[in-house]
This record gives structure tokens, C-alpha cells and sequence, in this order.
């Protein structure tokens, strides 16, 4: 009786089990962007492929959704309202280990891809993705109408470090795809996450994730570093660097 019990159970865990079995393979142009006095941005190109079982084709479309995120910060934003004429900071709110730079790339509309409530769990897309604030003693996320949050991810996409992009990732082939990450001139350093999900018929198939490493070099990493090192140090060289730069000035463009 146990025995075909044990039987049974394991035949329903194999019927019951996703017939899906495509895997993602993916590439980054550059997994290390360097930062230098002449840095003005740069566009990544991330390549991938779809690759079915062994004997096996692709049979159904695809789709795609790519998420970049950058080191996580604490950031606060600010609402200003006008007081006896004067415009003043009247509340804020402070946004907890946000992702510092937030790029969501797909092939066609979020609404297209997946229901609602699967594109909430998996953070697709801006409205979806999780932000937690600090309100009072409490750390929640709110919902994407909250005026704060609205304004939040505003300055960000302003910025060019949140961006939302549902035709950046393009096919090649019915199983190559390509999507353009754009890094703004004054992209943060450090390391970001790079998530590749695939999706068929509304429904989350496969996933790949991968690094990225932006850091500054030459005469920028060195001041970088100086100033975290020996910061003491570092703020006296610059004063002094202030001071003489002055008295040149004044001695250049003195009138007699």
C-alpha cells in the first residue's frame, strides 16, 4: 500500500511538472564601465538567446523583460508649499535602499506581457516595482498613486536613473534578442544586477541574472579614493588649493 502510495505521488509530480524547459543565455558588450574626465554616458548592449531542449524547437513567442538596478540608497524627497509668501519645506519622506539607478526594458507593453497581479510579484515595471518608505517608525511600500512616490521616481526619470522602456529589447532572430541599457553621464558607481526574465503565455518560463561593475579610473578614482582615505588631508590640500587659487586672481586681474 505504501509503496504504489509512492508510486502514485511521484507519477503527479511528473505530470504536474512545467513542461517549459527553454533556458536564456545572455551577454553584456562590457560587464566594467570605466569612468573618466571625459565620460559623457554610454549605451550597453546586452545579447541573448532562447535555447529550447536538446531535439527540441521553439514553438510559441516569447517575451522579454530586462531589469537593471543599481547599488541601493537611502534618498529623501521633499514637498515645498508656500508660507507667508515664502516657499519652504513643509514634509518629506525618506525612501529606504532604493536601487540608486532603475532601468525595466521590454519587447512590447507591460500590460501585453502578463496579468497584474504576476507583474506585481515580479516588480515589472516602475508602478510595480517595490520602493519602501520610512513613514513615522514604519517601513512600507505605498501604492503607485502616493504623491510622494510620484514625485520620487519624477526626479529620477528626470535624472535618467529610473527608466521605463517597453521597446528597448528587440529580436534578431525568433530566438536572438538584443536590448540598448543607456548610462547617463553621471550614472552612479558600483555594482548593478542585471535580471533577464522570459515570459510565454503570461507566465514566467525562464530567468538569467548577471553583474555589472561601473567604477571611476584614472584621476577621478585617485581623488576618489584620497578623499575617502585621508580625509582630513584631502580637505586641507583642497582649502589650500582655494586660497592660492584666489590670491592668483586677484594678483591677474589687480588695477593699479
Amino acid at each position: 500500500m505504501t509503496r504504489r502510495f509512492a508510486v502514485a505521488l511521484l507519477f503527479a509530480a511528473g505530470t504536474m511538472a512545467p513542461a517549459a524547459a527553454e533556458q536564456l543565455a545572455v551577454s553584456l558588450s562590457k560587464d566594467r564601465v570605466l569612468i573618466t574626465s571625459n565620460f559623457v554616458g554610454e549605451n550597453l548592449v546586452l545579447f541573448g538567446a532562447i535555447e529550447p531542449d536538446p531535439g527540441k524547437t521553439l514553438g510559441r513567442s516569447y517575451d522579454l523583460v530586462v531589469t537593471v538596478t543599481g547599488p541601493r540608497v537611502t534618498l529623501r524627497t521633499r514637498r515645498k508649499s508656500r508660507v507667508l509668501g515664502i516657499w519652504v519645506n513643509v514634509d518629506s519622506r525618506e525612501f529606504v535602499r532604493v536601487p540608486s539607478y532603475l532601468a525595466i526594458l521590454s519587447n512590447q507593453p507591460f500590460a501585453d506581457i502578463a496579468r497584474p497581479e504576476v507583474l506585481r510579484r515580479l516588480q515589472v515595471g516602475l508602478d510595480n516595482f517595490l520602493l519602501p518608505q520610512r513613514i513615522g517608525v514604519d517601513l512600507a511600500d505605498t501604492v503607485k498613486e502616493d504623491p510622494f512616490r510620484q514625485a520620487f521616481v519624477r526626479q529620477q526619470s528626470e535624472h535618467g536613473f529610473y527608466l521605463d522602456a517597453p521597446s528597448a529589447v528587440t529580436y534578431l532572430t525568433p530566438a536572438v534578442f538584443r536590448a540598448a541599457i543607456p548610462l547617463p553621464a553621471n550614472v552612479p558607481t558600483g555594482s548593478y544586477a542585471v535580471d533577464v526574465k522570459l515570459f510565454a503565455d503570461g507566465a514566467l518560463i525562464a530567468r538569467n541574472t548577471s553583474t555589472l561593475e561601473v567604477i571611476k579610473a584614472g584621476f577621478e578614482q585617485y581623488v576618489a579614493d584620497a578623499a575617502h582615505d585621508y580625509g582630513l588631508f584631502y580637505g586641507l590640500a583642497t582649502s589650500l588649493m582655494a586660497l592660492a587659487t584666489g590670491w592668483f586672481a586677484s594678483v591677474v586681474f589687480r588695477r593699479d
